[in-house]
């Protein structure tokens, strides 16, 4: 759930991964790990605002649910 809430910190613009995040994601990864998870991340964004940019369909491996209204 923290690496999630991470992920989703790093993924707005701007960011907002805060002191107190770090603080937690530091008692949970090594800095190895963290850095790992950080990258994961990272490339994911670059794929979806990559394939946001060129209109690239999605391929039907990780469908998003609708949002409810």
């Amino acid at each position: 759930r923290l690496a999630l809430e991470y992920a989703e910190a790093a993924s707005v613009t701007p960011p907002t991964v805060d002191d107190a995040l770090r603080t937690r994601l530091a008692a949970h990864f090594d800095a190895q790990a963290l850095t790992e998870l950080t990258a994961l991340i990272g490339l994911q964004n670059l794929s979806a605002r990559f394939n946001s940019a060129m209109d690239i369909p999605a391929q039907g491996l990780c469908r998003i649910p609708e949002k409810r209204s």
